[in-house]
């Protein structure tokens, strides 16, 4: 069985959590990108709907 200080140290060298960690990161920026672009898209699109549906009804 390995010392604690060793079991420390290799958990400290272990480089696994960081590539999880960079993944989140990289799919919050993701996500982000994507509610601010619809957020900033949302208005005109709405008017633009707006105007198709007077033109259907009449």
């Amino acid at each position: 069985m390995k010392p604690i200080f060793a079991l420390a140290c290799d958990f400290l060298h272990d480089r696994r959590g960081a590539t999880a960690i960079e993944y989140c990161m990289i799919a919050f920026m993701i996500s982000l990108a994507c509610i601010t672009g619809a957020t900033a898209i949302g208005p005109a699109l709405r008017g633009f709907f707006e105007q198709v549906a007077a033109g259907l009804s009449l």
